[in-house]
């Protein structure tokens, strides 16, 4: 069998938007993807459905899998023919051990490339408001690992050349060290008033920062309680900061939202809640699967008077449809509905008018079509729709390979709000919950909840539990200004208290 490649692909530093064009095409393009803990799982959403998809993470003080077995498996899975990506945070080059995988490979005379990326002692800095060099203030830059794999992980440093020849100084996963570190920079000549700045999960909306000096900073990191993974950045060029910092100004930063999610679809809620600096999880994860189409349906199709769709999906999959089968629109002579403007929007995209389900009349032949099992809640239809028909273009269903994935997004997020845009997502939440390991009832009670519409908000009190706000217009741009708006009331609240 002809061998498969490896690609060893930097994935930047966190906001998905920072992987490079080659390291994207390469994720698109995997049989296999091993990720590690700090890349944006967002990014795995672009892999193949069919990718096997590995987790070598480490959280603090724990191991998933060690290099060794990480070196195996590239080989093993490169040897069966596969394309394989191994996926790590910022510059695999940068404290990456991209060269431990790839003399391993190159060993085995196994075909790889190797892939840069942003790293992040440049990119955390810089979503901070901090250039890490400037005329003025830092000509010199150094990375710097803040661990070495002694039993006491205190890295062997030249600190005195550190100290004499570079300006500004960025140390990687330095929290656990930061004592030690400020000790030895203040003992080989740097004054105790050097600023130092601490950024955790930078280039993500929950990003965090903790300032200070040489000579305080190990002591505000203990109050605080500051943890990895965060960048050490030390020099005066931090001074900038104030003047400079853009990205903890936009009006969502800080907040974790978890978007309540029906389809396989990119959301364009979540895009503008991401714009505005949010941190957003899209939960459940949803995979498409093809069922078999009732030909009798299609081949009556102009024999309905209404045509009632479930998602916006589904319209864009029944038209695709009849294209494909090629069946003339113009035999389908149905007034369209549909439960969303969302929907609607898709409806008229396609050069045709639609209306909501809300204003529909009972009259004619109705038949459904969505991508969901509907068969197994027939009766829910009947009892509001009367007869019906149906037509399931697709199934949509958990994706399994993703739940460990979700599993470590909810782990290392602190969520403080949830967003149901329509009432499917309510039942979508309350259902699947359980493959995750969450207790749905208990979980929702910590969060802040917006519904987009009249329609999740009446289906979340179905099941006891009232929304906290919605807003003026179901619309990605509103729910942003009522999120703002909370955020002011929040922190109000918080200054009188």
């Amino acid at each position: 069998m002809k061998k498969g490649k490896v690609y060893l692909v930097g994935a930047g530093p966190g906001d998905e938007g920072l992987i490079t064009i080659k390291g994207l095409t390469a994720i698109q393009q995997a049989d296999v993807i091993l990720y590690d803990r700090l890349i944006n799982p967002k990014l795995l959403d672009s892999a193949p459905s069919n990718c096997e998809l590995i987790f070598c993470g480490k959280f603090p003080k724990q191991h998933m899998l060690k290099q060794e077995m990480i070196n195996t498996i590239l080989i093993e899975k490169a040897m069966k023919g596969f394309t394989v990506v191994r996926l790590k945070g910022g510059d695999p080059g940068v404290f990456g051990r991209v060269g431990e995988e790839a003399e391993s490979l190159a060993a085995h005379e196994i075909p790889f490339e190797i892939v840069p990326g942003i790293s992040s002692g440049i990119a955390a800095p810089l979503y901070a408001g901090i250039p890490v060099t400037h005329r003025e203030y830092g000509i010199s830059f150094a990375v710097v690992s803040a661990h070495d794999k002694s039993k006491e992980g205190k890295p062997k440093i030249d600190w005195s050349g550190l100290v004499s020849s570079v300006d500004t100084i960025a140390f990687y996963m330095g929290v656990s060290n930061i004592s030690y570190i400020a000790e030895n920079l203040i003992l080989h000549g740097k004054p105790q008033e050097t600023p130092v700045i601490l950024i955790r999960w930078g280039t993500y909306g929950r990003q965090q920062t903790l300032q200070g000096t040489l000579g305080d900073i190990a002591e505000k990191v203990k109050e605080e309680g500051m943890l990895n993974p965060a960048i050490t950045l030390v020099g005066d060029i931090i001074s900038l900061r104030d003047k400079l910092k853009w990205f903890e100004n936009k009006p969502l930063y800080g907040r974790q939202i978890l978007l309540a999610r029906t389809g396989t679809a990119v959301s364009s809620v979540a895009a503008r809640m991401k714009e505005q600096g949010a941190d957003v999880i899209e939960f459940p994860k949803w995979a498409k699967k093809e069922v078999p189409i009732n030909e009798n349906t299609l081949n009556q199709l102009f024999m309905y008077d209404r045509i009632l769709f479930t998602s916006p999906e589904c319209i864009n999959e029944f038209f695709d449809l009849l294209i494909k089968r090629k069946i003339d629109i113009r035999n389908v002579r149905a007034t369209l509905y549909c439960f969303s403007e969302k929907s609607l929007k898709v409806i008229r995209d396609r050069g045709l008018s639609g209306q909501l389900a809300s204003d529909m009349e009972d009259f004619g032949r109705l038949l459904i079509v969505g991508n969901r099992d509907f068969e197994k809640n027939r009766k829910g239809f009947n009892n509001i729709y009367g007869k019906h028909d149906i037509l399931q273009t697709s199934e949509t269903v958990i994706d399994e390979s993703f739940i460990p994935v979700v599993r470590n997004m909810l782990k290392e997020a602190s969520l403080d709000t949830i967003v149901f845009p329509s009432s499917s997502s309510v039942n979508a939440f309350m259902e699947n919950g359980g493959h995750y390991g969450i207790e749905v009832a208990e979980f929702i009670k910590k969060l802040t909840i917006v519904c987009m519409g009249s329609s999740s908000a009446q289906r979340l009190m179905e099941f006891g539990i009232s929304p906290d706000s919605v807003p003026a217009e179901p619309s990605a741009s509103e729910l942003v200004k009522e999120l703002v708006r909370r955020g002011r009331l929040e922190k109000t609240e918080a200054l009188i208290n």
